[in-house]
């Protein structure tokens, strides 16, 4: 069996990975995280440009701390798993994610990093929920 889990370092990613952690053992499953690196999106107007700033970000160091720090739960659990950081909007790298890995479950927090914090579900988790054509795990 394998999973895959949407990590981006938040609170509710963390408890994600940590229902992964529970349950892959129990599941023999193997685990797949997910860092999405957005890519900004400018406005351009004719007397302005903005240089992508995107390109200088070092994916290397952020792998290291999705293996490292956010997916330490699954270290811990001596649970088999691999980090990937992709680029692009959350919701469309996990669906790009989900189709070429196929998983058996898609695991994801109900909310991110996003600035709603009141929102019952965060737009990724809302989006995964209509867009996603697997099963799909949204842990509170």
């Amino acid at each position: 069996m394998k999973l895959l889990v949407g990590v981006d370092g938040s609170e509710s990613s963390q408890r994600a990975v940590a229902w992964c952690a529970q349950h892959a053992i129990a599941l023999d499953a193997s685990v797949i995280a997910v860092h999405a690196v957005q890519v900004p999106v400018y406005a351009f107007m004719p007397d302005a440009y903005a240089p992508p700033v995107y390109a200088d970000v070092d994916r290397d160091s952020i792998r290291e701390v999705l293996r490292e720090q956010w997916c330490n739960q699954l270290k811990d659990a001596n649970v088999p798993f691999e980090a990937h950081v992709i680029d692009g909007h959350p919701a469309d790298v996990i669906i790009e994610a989900a189709r070429r890995e196929q998983p058996d479950l898609v695991v994801i927090g109900r909310r991110g990093l996003g600035t709603f914090k009141k929102m019952l579900l965060g737009s990724t988790s809302h989006h995964l929920a209509h867009h996603l054509d697997r099963t799909l795990v949204i842990v509170p």
